[in-house]
């Protein structure tokens, strides 16, 4: 089973990124949300239409962006961008301001004569969001925009989608999870077919900020300083890390859980007159938070639903 009774809802104006590792069922929730798969049960409601009852304007809502773009390499940008907009409708009074604003909004205008196979993997990207804004849709859907792009293609992508989503719904699908602490108002993560989580990225990293590290750096003799900061009640493990010439010993000290051993810490390295250099908290990053909540890094392995043939719709 790809998706199992999962619901969840995204508000009007909102980014929302959608995370989950390989397999997870995020693709299989896309193509039912934007209703290139049927789901066995459950409904789906996209700006107030029901997906299996009036798919049509469902899919006039939308601007999907699939992974893998599909485009016509032969094309020139314009051409391309024309033909879409006559597949999906649009007047041919319309049809030339709808295809310039599109180019405009994604920085491409001065590429429309290029012929789209003579263009970098970026670019390619920029007129795949083009053709999802024809028809000036009010969701947004995409799907790894950004897989296999250059470090500054990303930052570009990003800018271009905060500008696109200031008067859109926007659902990003991703497994890039900087790309929702940089973009997303929140984010949903599934796994196993399974909605785990859904909140902030600010508020999801509080999930597992208890269990951060806290990293020390103090002078003293190096054997007596891990021992007897294992010896602390509220301590987990402590893993030594490297040495200064002038002597310092850093450490990552991690707590049990829902325990905060720095008071302790700082008792100890007061009571044996150690020099203190450093004492705080990691903060936690949205990294591992996923990885607390899905409960391993490869996600292969791990979800059951990521190859099932059968599909289950409960989103709303």
């Amino acid at each position: 089973m790809a998706v199992d009774d999962i619901s969840f809802d995204v508000e009007e104006g909102q980014i929302i990124g959608f995370l989950g590792p390989n397999g997870a069922g995020k693709t299989t929730t896309l193509r039912i949300l934007t209703g290139f798969l049927p789901g066995d049960t459950g409904t789906v409601r996209v700006a107030g239409c029901d997906v299996s009852r009036d798919s049509v304007r469902v899919r006039e809502a939308i601007g999907y962006l699939p992974e893998g773009v599909p485009l016509y390499p032969e094309m020139r940008v314009s051409e391309f961008l024309r033909f879409r907009a006559r597949l999906k409708g649009i007047s041919r009074r319309e049809r030339s301001r709808e295809v310039g604003a599109a180019l405009e909004l994604t920085h491409i205008d001065h590429v429309r004569r290029r012929i789209v196979g003579t263009l970098s993997k970026g670019y390619r990207q920029r007129v795949g969001l083009a053709d999802a804004l024809l028809g000036q849709p009010s969701v947004l859907i995409l799907d790894e925009p950004t897989v296999g792009l250059d470090p500054e293609q990303v930052i570009q992508f990003r800018q271009l989608l905060r500008e696109v989503g200031r008067e859109r719904t926007v659902i990003l699908s991703t497994h890039i999870l900087s790309e929702v602490d940089h973009i997303c108002d929140g984010a949903i993560i599934i796994h196993g077919g399974r909605i785990a989580a859904q909140d902030t990225a600010a508020n999801l990293r509080r999930r597992v900020q208890a269990f951060s590290p806290i990293l020390l750096e103090v002078k003293g003799s190096d054997m007596l300083v891990a021992a007897d900061l294992r010896g602390l009640s509220g301590v987990k493990v402590v893993q030594e890390l490297e040495k200064s010439d002038d002597g310092y010993q850093r450490f990552h000290v991690r707590p049990h859980s829902g325990r905060d051993p720095r008071a302790d810490i700082y008792g100890l390295v007061r009571d044996r007159d150690w020099t203190l250099r450093e004492l705080h908290q990691i903060p936690a990053t949205l990294e591992e938070a996923f990885l607390e909540i899905v409960g391993t890094p490869d996600g292969d392995s791990a979800s059951p639903g990521g190859n099932g043939a059968k599909k289950r719709a409960g989103e709303k």
